[in-house]
């Protein structure tokens, strides 16, 4: 199955209206510091559970039956944002997480009251677990982004975006599986065509963005990244690819080094620590500083959750 533009632009003016009441319309700060430009900052760091993953699972959850099981994977800022999401909405939820996962990451999915299931040494098992459990139990598995409804639902970013700037000239977003640009770029694309939609990529683990340069999915080397939230591969019949080849005008790779400079920014300047795949998309911003002067040009910064122990040492350093 694929997905235009429009049908993409219009399933989230359609998610917006269903997720309005459970979730947070989250600021659009004006940078504190010169940076070369306009520079604005979509703060989804102040989201609900600290990170715009929310907004896909709302959408899901608002979209099918009440009576329909669910079900997901992820150890990270999706299966937090979607536990959020089920307790929100009265829906009965169960995430499957890998046996290796961060305790604090376990407690905080826990508390939210859904079901868990502990499978595999790492993601990926458990994302194949939760896959055949769906299945077999005849419940809707909810993609961390490679779902319409999930696509749509972080297109809502691009339409409060329409409605807190008066134009956007650039914008710039860390890719991982694409679900976040996927949808952001066909609202832009949809009514706002002049904005150019930029594509952070980590140089660490690119895999959208080499698959975008070969127009099919391309397996690629995982090196460890500080953008931990977008490292990975993509799954081989993702509807992200061809929308991101779509509505994406061009790709900056950032280094680990460069990702940190952007992280240290934020912090400095901005007065907001942040996760690392957030600062991936400062950083293609910084890289592109020079090109984008005198227009109005939006960073967004996708989420704050982080290791403290890793993160303030690198952001205060």
């Amino acid at each position: 199955m694929t997905q235009t533009i429009q049908e993409t632009a219009a399933a989230s003016v359609r998610a917006r209206r269903r997720i309005r009441p459970h979730i947070y319309e989250t600021p659009l700060l004006p940078a504190r510091s010169p940076h070369g430009g306009n520079l604005l900052f979509k703060a989804e760091n102040f989201q609900l559970t600290g990170s715009f993953k929310i907004r896909g699972a709302a959408s899901v959850m608002t979209a099918v039956p009440a009576g329909q099981p669910l079900i997901t994977a992820s150890s990270g800022n999706h299966g937090i944002g979607a536990a959020r999401a089920a307790q929100s909405l009265g829906r009965r939820l169960t995430v499957v997480l890998p046996e290796t996962v961060v305790p604090e990451k376990l407690a905080k999915i826990r508390a939210y009251g859904v079901d868990v299931v502990l499978h595999g040494a790492e993601t990926g098992l458990a994302e194949q677990h939760a896959q055949d459990l769906a299945r077999s139990m005849g419940a809707r598995y909810i993609s961390p982004y490679n779902d319409p409804d999930v696509i749509a639902g972080q297109g809502t970013i691009g339409l409060e975006l329409l409605d807190q700037a008066q134009n956007i000239d650039n914008i710039f977003i860390a890719m991982g599986g694409g679900g976040l640009i996927s949808g952001i770029g066909a609202v832009l694309r949809a009514f706002s065509p002049e904005t150019r939609v930029f594509g952070a990529a980590a140089v660490s683990s690119r895999s959208l963005a080499l698959s975008m340069e070969a127009g099919r999915v391309v397996e690629s080397e995982h090196l460890d990244t500080l953008a931990d939230a977008v490292s990975g591969g993509i799954d081989a019949d993702t509807l992200t690819l061809p929308l991101a080849r779509a509505v994406v005008d061009d790709v900056v790779s950032c280094t680990e080094d460069e990702i940190t400079d952007a992280l240290r920014t934020i912090a400095q300047d901005e007065n907001m620590i942040v996760e690392g795949a957030a600062a991936l998309a400062m950083a293609a911003y910084v890289k592109m500083a020079d090109a984008c002067a005198g227009k109005t040009n939006v960073v967004l910064l996708c989420g704050g959750n982080f290791d403290g122990r890793k993160i303030r040492a690198l952001a205060l350093g």
